[in-house]
């Protein structure tokens, strides 16, 4: 049943059953864990996108640029990590919605934040980028019938479900708010 979406709109309510772990690589398991159950996979997303947002107001502009430890990224270069990763996992996620079983290489992730050029830009610009990826990615899944995300695509040397995708990106930001609650927060508080 629809739902008013943030913009008054009704959005579609689309469950995203957890994926078995035959379902990808085991590397994507933890974070697969940190993802809790929800009958409304895009509400989800877009809760988790508030939290995030929350976590760079407090860390802040002036504390922006924090490192909990040397050669860890900053409070900016995880947030454009956060954008950049989830551009590139939607996109898998849109293949296998789209039931694309062409093999798509892997990406280094670690490469991809000094090449983001974050520190030159504001937290706010890269916070507001990310939001951008983030409703893309909400659009995607909100109006895909739950059935969808049951195709597996070929990726590296695996294959990964479009459930698996889906739950990789929520638990992929989950996993970086647990580090800026809890690893540059305190830093920055000090």
């Amino acid at each position: 049943m629809p739902h008013p979406d943030d913009n008054g709109r009704d959005a579609a309510v689309t469950s995203v059953p957890r994926p078995g772990p035959d379902e990808y690589a085991p590397a994507f398991a933890a974070e697969i864990a940190l993802v809790p159950a929800h009958d409304d996979f895009g509400r989800l997303l877009r809760d988790q996108l508030d939290a995030t947002q929350a976590l760079a107001r407090a860390c802040g502009e002036a504390h922006a640029a924090c490192r909990y430890a040397d050669g860890k990224w900053t409070v900016r270069e995880t947030i454009g990590h956060l954008a950049d990763c989830e551009r590139v996992l939607s996109y898998r996620l849109l293949r296998a919605l789209r039931g694309d079983g062409t093999a798509l290489a892997g990406f280094d992730h670690v490469a991809f934040v000094p090449a983001g050029h974050f520190e030159a830009r504001s937290l706010a610009s890269v916070v507001a980028e990310f939001a951008a990826v983030r409703a893309a990615t909400v659009a995607l899944v909100a109006d895909t019938p739950s059935s969808q995300f049951a195709f597996s695509i070929p990726v590296g040397s695996g294959h990964i479900s479009a459930r698996a995708l889906a739950y990789v990106i929520a638990g992929h930001e989950r996993h970086h708010q647990a580090l800026l609650r809890e690893r540059y927060l305190p830093v920055i508080r000090s």
